[in-house]
């Protein structure tokens, strides 16, 4: 069982940047595959990013190609998405999972929902224009 909290939401301008975290309970955070997805009102959820169990290998949606990083500290069992360049339409909830998933699907399926078993609450992130 892992515990996933979320922090580091907030308001901020069109251009502005902010850090969110995602700290997990347990002892095993290095056995899972991190991702970070959001949720816009009347919308799916959708991809943003994921990160291998070791951090050696990262993805991210086409969307926030460039603006946005992942990185995980198993060391701090904490997974991060520092996010630059921050534009209006980025506004959402944004949630990180842990999925126990292998090299194969990693490679191929990390950018979908099924792939995790564990989802944090969600942390609110708004860019005004």
């Amino acid at each position: 069982q892992v515990q996933l909290v979320e922090s580091g939401g907030g308001l901020v301008q069109a251009g502005g940047s902010l850090r969110l975290s995602c700290a997990a309970s347990g002892r095993t955070f290095s056995s899972y595959a991190m991702g970070w997805f959001r949720q816009a009102p009347g919308k799916e959820r959708e991809f943003v990013a994921a990160i291998s169990r070791s951090g050696d290998t990262a993805y991210d949606a086409d969307s926030v190609k460039g603006r946005f990083t992942i990185a995980r500290d198993n060391s701090k069992n904490t997974v991060y998405l520092q996010m630059n360049s921050l534009k209006p339409e980025d506004t959402a909830v944004y949630y990180c999972a842990a999925g126990v998933i292998g090299s194969y699907y990693f490679s191929h399926s990390s950018d979908e929902t099924s792939q995790y078993d564990y989802w944090g609450q969600g942390t609110q992130v708004t860019v005004s224009s």
